[in-house]
């Protein structure tokens, strides 16, 4: 099935998608891919997942597409009883397998945690997850506790340039024109 990985775990791991449901009685699953364009979560190997609290690496052996899914093969996975036990396992990999990116250009996973502060020094509160919404990113910001304005959670859109100031990856501030009101 999948080797025991001692000394390749993933440093810093992040979800590129996830295992889900079998497809048909040899072993393969449906893949949801978190990836921008759905197949360039196979470019990114190995995959690791956790089970029972440790790291384990899958190979691929081989995938396609089946209607609006993807289903994959994996090495060793052979019937479907193997393969539901991997159902709703994440898929990650050590995220130094990333391409560099251009300047301006962000991962979310680097903007998640950053503080969020108006153009005029208020504290917004922190981003805690990120949506796409077609148009553009929306930062979703869990407001600070004593927040002036009694708001609990924010939805502010990322357009650089226009409602998106500065970014500091540094010191993990993204500087914002946004009235805190809203």
């Amino acid at each position: 099935m999948s080797k025991q990985l001692a000394a390749q775990v993933p440093v810093d791991p992040i979800v590129l998608g996830k295992m889900g449901s079998t497809y048909g009685i040899r072993g393969w699953l449906r893949v949801f891919s978190s990836t921008e364009d759905a197949e360039s979560i196979f470019d990114y190997q190995p995959w690791f997942i956790q089970k029972a609290g440790k790291w384990e690496t899958v190979e691929l052996e081989s995938w396609r597409h089946h209607n609006q899914d993807i289903v994959i093969k994996l090495k060793g996975i052979d019937d479907r009883d193997a393969a539901n036990q991997l159902n709703n396992c994440e898929i990650m990999v050590d995220s130094s397998q990333l391409p560099d990116l251009d300047a301006g250009d962000y991962y979310w996973k680097d903007l998640i945690g950053c503080q969020v502060v108006t153009t005029e020094g208020y504290s917004l509160g922190k981003v805690v997850d990120m949506m796409e919404t077609g148009s553009n990113d929306v930062l979703v910001i869990k407001a600070n506790l004593k927040d002036a304005f009694g708001i609990k959670e924010r939805l502010v859109p990322f357009l650089d340039g226009q409602v998106i100031k500065k970014v500091d990856l540094a010191t993990q501030t993204i500087e914002v024109d946004w009235d805190p009101g809203f």
